[in-house]
């Protein structure tokens, strides 16, 4: 990933290819961290040959009986070309409902019964889905309020915005 505008958005610092790869092998082996790949379906075929567009995330921090526990959800897609085509919310939809067990918190179908149940410690309470985004990032903060997230604190040291599953919210945009 070397689009500035992008890196920034995303508060990601760019990578070689090498260190892309190890990135994604301790992710995959780290139970702290849960990544979905997006694919884009472009015509029928070999899922293998979809192009991969993005990926959305989900970091838990402590355990969910923890008092202070929280699971921080991240999407990006990365290829311009497949913004603003709904693929963002839905693969939100799904790492939601598959981390919470609860589809209708997400106006989401419930998963299909070939869908293995979520490792421990999924499923997680909604309560603790928490998102940092960009406060410039208006495309995303209304992403995460399509999914009922609200805004509860602005961190203008960080130039973002902490964002909650069903949080009271304070204003930050005239709507």
């Amino acid at each position: 990933m070397s689009d500035p505008r992008l890196l920034k958005l995303t508060a990601s610092e760019p990578l070689t290819l090498e260190e892309e790869y190890e990135m994604q092998k301790k992710w995959r082996e780290d139970p702290d961290k849960l990544t979905f790949i997006i694919l884009a379906v472009e015509r029928k075929g070999d899922p293998s040959d979809y192009p991969m567009v993005g990926d959305v995330n989900l970091f838990l921090k402590g355990h969910p009986s923890d008092e202070d526990f929280e699971a921080e959800v991240e999407i990006m897609i990365a290829e311009s070309d497949y913004r603003r085509q709904g693929l963002a919310v839905e693969a939100l939809r799904l790492m939601l409902t598959y981390a919470t067990g609860l589809p209708s918190a997400f106006m989401c179908p419930p998963l299909s019964q070939s869908v293995p149940p979520p490792p421990k410690p999924l499923p997680i309470p909604p309560q603790s889905l928490v998102a940092r985004v960009a406060q410039d990032n208006r495309p995303s903060i209304s992403l995460f309020e399509k999914l009922q997230f609200s805004v509860v604190r602005v961190v203008h040291v960080f130039g973002e915005v902490e964002m909650r599953f069903g949080g009271g919210g304070v204003p930050i945009y005239d709507k």
